[in-house]
């Protein structure tokens, strides 16, 4: 018989289920924190929670339960914005909130023992599309995004991060004595207890600070690094050279959308919205008129929806566009 289990256990596994929706908003991010300061015992709870749904690979067909009610979905990876916590090379999986409570608790405590060693030291690759956030070992959550591959390693004296390509939002857990490193090429970008994100570019990463404070450099130039305050971006080339934005919180926002499922344009050119949409979907965006590149967007779409994209840039800009190749997204008229 299953004994029942405290309601901070039952509240995690009920955020799993939350984050785990591609509905999830700053206001829910916002709620979690709220709940996770309500009780120092509520980020053991959620981390157990997310420890177990990354160890298992459809655990309710395996636990005779198939039938999932309303809001027990966790993951759906193949809805093109999923967002999950597999390892690299796992497949996709569906884990409900009945499986996650109904254990008992030798063999929630076996799995939660097997997944805390899985969390140390771990690899996770995220393919076109998809979007996963995962818990660390160290009670830190990684968001990554669409087409990115990141290596973490816990040790006792520091938390070490690589990012390989792509990009991968961190909230950071306090741990003086452990700085939290991300490695992007020869960027890193270095925090103890705070929010912020790393893109990798081809001659170096964008950093943006949501939380607190981080410091940037280049591998062998440590003299000369930046210190980003929350809202406050920059650019770190494998050169050493650093050029920070000037933007503000509203930019880093913005380019954050995508935790959200977001793509977020404010007076945005053509041609770069339309390499913001071809990072998340196999059907490619192509501008075929040279002249409407420069042209301004405003709006806010899906990252896995560039039809609706190409409506909204065929009814606010009168140009034709083509959708009868499955591959592809012609946006106006080649030019004689």
């Amino acid at each position: 018989m299953n004994s029942p289990m405290p309601d901070r256990d039952d509240d995690a596994a009920d955020w799993v289920v939350r984050m785990a929706e591609p509905t999830w908003s700053d206001s829910d991010e916002a709620a979690l924190q709220a709940w996770l300061a309500a009780d120092p015992r509520h980020s053991g709870a959620l981390l157990q929670a997310q420890a177990l749904w990354s160890m298992f690979d459809e655990p309710a067909a395996a636990a005779g339960q198939g039938d999932t009610g309303a809001g027990e979905l966790l993951s759906d990876a193949g809805r093109g914005h999923g967002v999950g916590d597999q390892g690299e090379g796992l497949t996709p999986w569906r884990v409900t909130r009945r499986w996650l409570l109904g254990g008992t608790g030798a063999a929630i405590a076996a799995s939660v023992a097997g997944a805390f060693l899985f969390l140390r030291d771990a690899r996770y690759a995220t393919a076109v599309g998809e979007i996963r956030r995962v818990p660390l070992g160290d009670g830190s959550i990684a968001s990554i995004n669409t087409d990115s591959s990141v290596a973490v390693e816990l040790a006792s004296n520091a938390r070490r991060v690589e990012l390989t390509r792509g990009e991968a939002w961190f909230q950071v857990a306090k741990d003086a004595k452990r700085p939290f490193i991300v490695a992007a090429g020869r960027v890193r970008a270095q925090a103890v207890g705070t929010a912020f994100s790393v893109r990798r570019r081809d001659d170096g990463a964008d950093i943006l600070v949501t939380e607190g404070v981080v410091e940037a450099w280049a591998d062998g130039a440590e003299g000369n690094r930046i210190r980003l305050m929350a809202g406050e971006s920059a650019f770190v080339a494998d050169n050493a050279l650093i050029k920070p934005a000037g933007a503000g919180a509203p930019a880093v926002d913005r380019a954050l959308a995508w935790r959200a499922g977001k793509i977020d344009l404010v007076s945005t050119p053509l041609s770069d919205a339309a390499a913001e949409f071809n990072r998340y979907n196999s059907r490619q965006i192509e501008i075929v008129d040279p002249a409407l590149r420069s042209e301004q967007l405003d709006g806010q779409f899906g990252t896995n929806d560039p039809e609706t994209f190409a409506a909204a840039v065929r009814d606010g800009l009168s140009v034709p566009v083509d959708l009868s190749d499955p591959a592809r997204i012609r946006i106006g008229r080649a030019r004689p």
